[in-house]
């Protein structure tokens, strides 16, 4: 490894730091003794073989699964067990959440779908629908459309819309409130091989435009190089390597993926 890099790592604030944690559900291990540590604005791309720990740990980060061992801070924001709700909404809104799925409502329009990124704020009933947003709201959720050049779609129901075209929704949804922290779950998995390109292409320049730590999984190798400065390759739920991503080579992903 360039110790170079490492250095350089380190000297910056971490956004995520993962220390020892380990995790079960009944006699079934999951993640053994995790150690990672990512840094604010850093691009990291997570992946590994089908049951490795990907998900599992997306979810301990923010608090949505509860770890048996070890401890993690997010965005300085300490999780050692079951943390109180406010606390761990507080820690959401400065995350950003896109999935494989989109989560997204079809028969309402873009624009509704981007307002819904405001639910958890006070008086979030009123981003239901960007009819009963206030203005402040529907003006940021506008500029969101544009960052992902979608502007001209915003009264487009999404159910109308192409597989890649949702997946912007999604982003412009997840980016809306300026998250410090973007995490994707496996963002380009149900599109076609151009859409996911540009769904990928486009995280990657939102994420340096915007100075956001983004941390995505994925099982398509040339995405993980592309698109991230460094890879956390996760194997039976153990850090199998990590390190620039111009240095993960076929060798290593022939290992990772035997």
């Amino acid at each position: 490894m360039d110790a170079r890099f490492f250095r350089e790592r380190a000297s910056k604030h971490l956004a995520i730091n993962v220390s020892g944690i380990s995790k079960r559900y009944g006699a079934k291990q999951i993640l053994t003794d995790i150690n990672i540590q990512i840094s604010e604005g850093e691009r990291v791309a997570l992946i590994g073989p089908n049951g490795a720990g990907k998900s599992t740990l997306l979810k301990c980060l923010v608090g949505q699964e509860i770890f048996d061992h070890g401890e993690i801070a997010t965005l300085g924001t300490s999780l050692r067990a079951k943390q109180p709700v406010a606390l761990l909404k507080n820690l959401r809104r400065s995350v950003g959440f896109v999935f494989q799925t989109h989560s997204l409502v079809g028969r309402l329009s873009a624009l509704s779908n981007v307002v819904h990124g405001f639910m958890g704020e006070r008086g979030s009933w009123r981003a239901s629908t960007h009819h009963l947003a206030p203005y402040s709201w529907r003006l940021k959720a506008l500029r969101s459309l544009g960052d992902v050049q979608l502007q001209d779609f915003c009264e487009q129901r999404v159910d109308e819309l192409s597989g890649g075209q949702a997946q912007r929704v999604a982003i412009a949804r997840a980016m809306v409130r300026d998250p410090r922290l973007l995490i994707a779950d496996e963002p380009s998995a149900s599109l076609d091989p151009a859409a996911g390109e540009d769904i990928m292409k486009l995280f990657s320049d939102l994420s340096q435009k915007n100075q956001t730590t983004l941390l995505f999984t994925t099982h398509d190798i040339q995405h993980a190089r592309s698109y991230s400065d460094r890879i956390i390759a996760l194997q039976q739920g153990k850090v199998f390597w990590t390190g620039p991503s111009n240095l993960f080579d076929p060798d290593l992903s022939a290992a990772l993926f035997r």
